[in-house]
């Protein structure tokens, strides 16, 4: 922790988030780099890619979550993200902190034409690559707003007012940066306990491929056809057991009485006729 001094105590990193950082790749950068982000990088490997100093990252991070709590109204942050690895993470992170978000293609004149329907005045904007989002950045230069950006290694700088590198290319990197942003403001503004891990999983802020997604539902689908399938008997009509010719009928068990046995054949003399018969019969006698 001796690359943190410059944070106090409670605002430096946990173990876990140093290897969330690492796992996802935060730290790799791309071949070229810009003279500006020359202090933010450590070093270049064998294969000419640089390699972005996490420190600094962390300490950006934090910066930037203090200027975005700095806002009264949450709502005059803006966050723009033209690459498609960054809409779902823009969106999720306006959800969770009250910001505004474009996830879409920005429309020029947003920030100056007050005509257009889109016009918009905000108080800080977060743009997730300077290069992609350069119109933003550009307009945003005409009215005074500040720019909180994540920059690669060849990212330029210009009208960049806080710049986190970062890696901005990969959908696990730009997800779990607007995740550890998100997760800081809410700190910051002690919504969150920093005692406590934060409810929220970054797989939300992680883009999502809807043919990826196709493909996982058409394969757990065969899956389940399979197991199915597999079950002995599953779809074979279950026989009758027959019942024995001893048991009583339905009538006996519900109404608790026994039911008298049939009479035989020599027994219908004791009939109502039979009776009244021998009854003239001792009369005529």
């Amino acid at each position: 922790m001796s690359s943190f001094a410059s944070l106090p105590a409670i605002l430096q990193p946990k173990e876990e988030d140093i290897q969330m950082m690492l796992s996802a790749g935060v730290h790799t950068g791309t071949r070229n780099s810009d003279s500006g982000m020359e202090e933010y990088i450590w070093r270049r490997r064998n294969d000419g890619v640089h390699i972005l100093n996490i420190g600094k990252t962390w300490e950006k991070l934090v910066l930037a979550a203090r200027v975005i709590v700095a806002i009264e109204n949450p709502e005059d942050v803006i966050a723009i993200s033209a690459r498609p690895y960054g809409q779902r993470a823009v969106l999720k992170f306006a959800h969770y902190t009250g910001a505004q978000c474009i996830s879409d293609r920005f429309t020029p004149g947003t920030f100056t034409n007050q005509i257009t329907k889109q016009f918009k005045e905000p108080r800080l904007l977060v743009v997730t690559d300077p290069r992609t989002d350069a119109q933003a950045v550009k307009e945003a230069s005409y009215v005074n707003l500040p720019v909180i950006a994540f920059c690669d290694s060849d990212s330029p700088l210009q009208f960049i007012d806080v710049a986190i590198p970062a890696n901005n290319k990969g959908k696990l990197s730009i997800g779990l940066l607007y995740w550890l942003l998100s997760r800081e403001v809410l700190r910051l503004r002690g919504t969150v306990s920093r005692g406590a891990d934060w409810d929220v999983p970054v797989d939300l802020f992680f883009h999502r491929d809807i043919e990826e997604l196709k493909k996982n539902e058409e394969e757990q689908a065969q899956k389940a056809e399979e197991v199915a399938a597999a079950v002995p008997g599953y779809e074979e009509p279950v026989a009758e057991a027959p019942v024995p010719e001893s048991a009583p009928p339905a009538g006996a068990a519900e109404t608790g009485f026994e039911t008298p046995a049939p009479a035989a054949e020599g027994d219908y003399g004791t009939s109502w006729e039979g009776d009244q018969g021998a009854a003239a019969a001792d009369a005529t006698e």
